[in-house]
């Protein structure tokens, strides 16, 4: 079977395709090469992927397109004929969405809205889609749990994430699709974002510049490991939802259904302090970070913590890459792929 991956080019996108390609499973990955980071970056992950289909000799192709254009997308599916569907295409970044929500609200919600239409008019088994840690928004309930309420997001990234959710679920009720979303918690790892924490504080900390180190260092992430988000994402493929008679309407959990709908965090479950993530990059990088300690940034929150009870039944496995480890992998790429 067939999968589509949207998204391909892109940090998560890029290890998922690596990992089908790796289980010989035929893939489509579609992207836009779009300039919000460095395109040379979502080429070489590109070329990558290429190569592993030569190794693997299992198919892969990648097409460029705008997921905001209905065009595109239905040319794809009326082409290609997926059955199974990972979309994780989207304009990325809480900080950016304060300065161009107009593309957020393209990709994220009119792009979302052409994905879910031609799953329906495509007769798709299951659409897998990328929700974010971030709808939890104002919430300091922690650990942050699918059953609390998300109604409170203080970024639009968070908002069209949150739109993403209440989507889904409208075309699982209405027309029978089944969908599963995943909120990702600060994912890390080889071939990251140069737009992340970590690519930028390794990025200075060679260069012997500081680092901004916002709200005082107060900040705690639950850090996950790419490998750990890809071998979740690659166990959900076949777990498709379906409709439930004992949901209770009375008491609604927001994370099913009466729908063939789900919603999983993946996380790590060990969040830890900002200022422990940097001692971990001072470590591996064996250099320590000039610090400008900086207050909290508009449309950010102080702590994500995630429970992974709920995708740990679902799936038999609980992301569980230690932080150090992690790190230590993501420097020696950077140096290796950066040539320091």
């Amino acid at each position: 079977m067939t999968i589509l991956v949207t998204g391909a080019a892109g940090f998560i996108g890029f290890h998922l395709c690596n990992r089908l390609l790796n289980e010989k499973i035929p893939t489509i990955g579609f992207d836009d090469f779009n300039e919000y980071y460095d395109v040379g970056l979502k080429k070489a992950r590109y070329e990558k992927l290429k190569a592993k289909s030569i190794e693997t000799e299992t198919s892969f192709s990648m097409v460029e397109g705008k997921l905001d254009s209905a065009t595109h997308i239905n040319e794809l599916f009326n082409r290609e004929n997926p059955k199974i569907v990972i979309n994780l295409a989207a304009q990325a970044g809480v900080r950016y969405s304060l300065e161009q929500p107009s593309a957020y609200i393209q990709s994220n919600l009119v792009g979302f809205g052409n994905i879910l239409e031609a799953c329906r008019n495509n007769n798709v088994d299951h659409l897998i889609y990328a929700s974010s840690s971030s709808v939890y928004g104002g919430n300091t309930n922690v650990p942050f749990k699918e059953s609390q309420n998300v109604d409170h997001p203080v970024s639009l990234y968070a908002a069209t994430k949150k739109a993403n959710e209440l989507m889904a679920h409208t075309y699982s009720h209405l027309y029978g699709l089944p969908t599963t979303g995943l909120r990702f918690f600060t994912v890390y790892g080889p071939w990251g974002r140069p737009d992340m924490a970590l690519s930028i504080f390794t990025k200075a900390i060679l260069a012997n510049q500081p680092i901004n180190v916002f709200n005082e260092g107060n900040m705690i992430r639950d850090f996950t490991y790419i490998d750990d988000i890809t071998e979740s994402l690659f166990r959900i493929i076949n777990k498709i939802p379906k409709k439930s008679s004992t949901f209770d309407l009375s008491n609604p959990d927001p994370s099913s259904s009466w729908a063939p709908y789900l919603i999983f965090n993946i996380g790590n479950s060990q969040p830890t302090s900002l200022l422990k993530y940097i001692e971990a990059i001072e470590d591996a990088l064996g250099i320590k970070a000039k610090k400008y300690m900086c207050p909290m940034q508009p449309g950010d929150v102080a702590t994500t913590s995630a429970d992974t009870s709920a995708l740990e039944r679902w799936t038999d496995f609980k992301p569980n890459t230690p932080l150090k480890e992690g790190v230590k992998s993501f420097v020696n790429w950077y140096r290796s792929y950066y040539q320091i």
